[in-house]
């Protein structure tokens, strides 16, 4: 049998997360939808989603210790959601 080695970490506890606050602002997600078709899956806060799961995960799915992650994705979605009604409002079309 041939055994395979991954990159991954050998259990959840040994993830590293990154600073809640790191995740709080969105990718600019007009670079998501260049050369692509528009779909409605886009997430430019998909960094702080993972964040958010990773420290769930960490932690035994202990919400508690996991409220920054939290607030760090709804200020992500948030600053995402104004930005993209600025752009409608602005006329900007997504190209």
């Amino acid at each position: 049998m041939v055994s395979q080695t991954t990159n991954a970490p050998e259990s959840d506890k040994d993830v590293i997360l990154p600073d809640p606050q790191t995740n709080a602002q969105p990718e600019p997600y007009l670079k998501h939808f260049k050369d692509k078709e528009i779909s409605k899956f886009v997430d430019p806060c998909a960094h702080a989603t993972k964040a958010s799961l990773d420290c769930m995960n960490k932690h035994d799915y202990d919400r508690d210790k996991c409220l920054d992650y939290f607030q760090a994705y709804r200020d992500c979605k948030k600053a995402w959601m104004d930005q993209r009604k600025a752009d409608r409002k602005a006329g900007k079309e997504v190209d």
